[in-house]
C-alpha cells in the first residue's frame, strides 16, 4: 500500500471508530434510527434510566455507574453562563469531554440546559447582563398568594419572554444543536415554573403571564430546530399566572399541546405523586398525552422521603417505577444521587430493573 492510499484508510478507519463509538453509546438506551416513527405509547411502558448528575459531572466516572448496564446515560447540566462566555463563542469542551467519555463506556448523554437558578448565581452569561438585553435575567420570587406577606428570594432566571434574549438562547441552542444534534440522546429545558411575587408591579418588565406562556412555546420550537435528531423535552411542570383546576388559563395545557404539535416531549424535575400541585397539573397531562409524545421525568432530592399519609410510608423506588410505568407511561427517568437513597435503594432495584425499549426522537 503506497503512502497515499495509507493515508485515506487511516482516515476512513477513523471514522468507522467514530461512528462505532456512537453507535455503542446510543444502543445502550436501546434509541432506534433518529427517523424511525414514533413509539406509540402503551399502557405500561419501561422506561430508560440515566442519572441525574447535575453539575457533578465528574461523577460520570463513578464505578457504580458506569457497571450498571440499566443505566444507560447520565443527564448532566450546563449553563448558559459557561457555555457562552462571549456572544457567539461558545465553549462546548466540558460537553465534548463528557460525551466522548460516556460513549467509550457504552452510555449517553443527556443535556439540561439550565437558565435558572435557586440562589445568588445568575445563569446567564454577565454580558447579556446588561441594558442592551434588560438586564437578561431576573430575580424570583416565590409567594402564598398573600400580598400582606413578604415573598421569598428563589434566585434567578433568564429573561425567557423578552424577545432579545430569545434570540440569544435561540443562537446558543443552533450552535449546540450543528455539533451534538444526532450525537446525543436528547436535551431538556429547564424547569416553566417560575414566580415573581404576588403584586403585578413586582414583575420584570415585559413579563405577563400570557406572554410567557407563548415564550416557552417560541423557546422549544427554537429548541426544537436546533435538534431534529435528538430527543427535545420541555420540563414544563407549572405556568405562572394560573393554577389548576380552579384557575384554569390554559397556559400549561397550551405549552403541552405546542410540544406535542412541533415533536417536542413534556417532562419535569420531579416524580412527586403525593403532591397535590403534581396531581392537578403535570401527572394528568402525561396520562392524557398522545401517543409518541415522549414524556421524561426527574427523581430528584425529597421525592423519595414523601410519605403516605394514608399509610404512613414513605415512598419507595418500586412505587415510583410502578407509577412510571404503568400510570404515567414514561419513556425516560432521571434519578437524583440524593443519599442514603441513591446507594441503598436506587442502584439495587435498577441493578435487576428490566431493560425497555427507548422511544425514537421525533
Amino acid at each position: 500500500m503506497d503512502a497515499r492510499r495509507a493515508i485515506v484508510y487511516g482516515r476512513l478507519m477513523a471514522h468507522v471508530r467514530l461512528a462505532l463509538v456512537v453507535a455503542l453509546g446510543l444502543a445502550a438506551c436501546a434509541a432506534p434510527h433518529p427517523m424511525a416513527p414514533a413509539a406509540a405509547a402503551t399502557s405500561a411502558t419501561k422506561p430508560q434510566h440515566l442519572v441525574f448528575f447535575a453539575h457533578e459531572r465528574e461523577r460520570i466516572r463513578d464505578a457504580a455507574f458506569l457497571a450498571n448496564p440499566r443505566l444507560c446515560g447520565a443527564q448532566l447540566k450546563y449553563t448558559w453562563r459557561e457555555l457562552e462566555p462571549q456572544p457567539g463563542e461558545y465553549a462546548f469542551d466540558g460537553i465534548r469531554a463528557d460525551l466522548a467519555f460516556l460513549q467509550a463506556n457504552g452510555k449517553a448523554l443527556w443535556i439540561q440546559l439550565q437558565d435558572v437558578t435557586f440562589d445568588e448565581r445568575k445563569p446567564v452569561p454577565d454580558w447579556l447582563c446588561t441594558e442592551a438585553y434588560g438586564g437578561g435575567a431576573a430575580r424570583k420570587y416565590e409567594g402564598d398568594e398573600k400580598p400582606e406577606t413578604e415573598d421569598v428570594f428563589d434566585g434567578w432566571v433568564a429573561r425567557r419572554w423578552d424577545p432579545r434574549v430569545q434570540a440569544r438562547f435561540a443562537a446558543l441552542l443552533e450552535g449546540l444543536g450543528r455539533e451534538f444534534d444526532g450525537a446525543i440522546l436528547g436535551i431538556n429545558l429547564a424547569e416553566t415554573a417560575i414566580g415573581f411575587g404576588d403584586v403585578e408591579a413586582t414583575w420584570p418588565q415585559g413579563f405577563t403571564p400570557a406572554r410567557y406562556a407563548e415564550a416557552v412555546k417560541e423557546n422549544v420550537t427554537a429548541a426544537k430546530r436546533a435538534f431534529p435528531k435528538s430527543h427535545v423535552v420541555l420540563y414544563a411542570n407549572f405556568l405562572p399566572g394560573e393554577w389548576l383546576p380552579w384557575d384554569d388559563k390554559g397556559f400549561l395545557k397550551s405549552v403541552h399541546a405546542h410540544c406535542a404539535q412541533v415533536g417536542a416531549g413534556v417532562g419535569g424535575p420531579d416524580l412527586r405523586p403525593l403532591a397535590k400541585g403534581q396531581q392537578t397539573h403535570i401527572l394528568p397531562l402525561l396520562r392524557a398525552r398522545a401517543e409518541g409524545v415522549v414524556a421524561a421525568l426527574a427523581v430528584q432530592d425529597g421525592n423519595l422521603d414523601e410519605v403516605d399519609k394514608k399509610t404512613g410510608r414513605a415512598m419507595t423506588v418500586q412505587d415510583l417505577l410502578r407509577i412510571a410505568e404503568q400510570d404515567l407511561r414514561l419513556d425516560y427517568l432521571f434519578w437524583g444521587t440524593q443519599e442514603p437513597h441513591y446507594t441503598s435503594a436506587v442502584l439495587p432495584a435498577l441493578a435487576t430493573e428490566p431493560v425497555g425499549a427507548a422511544a425514537a426522537p421525533r
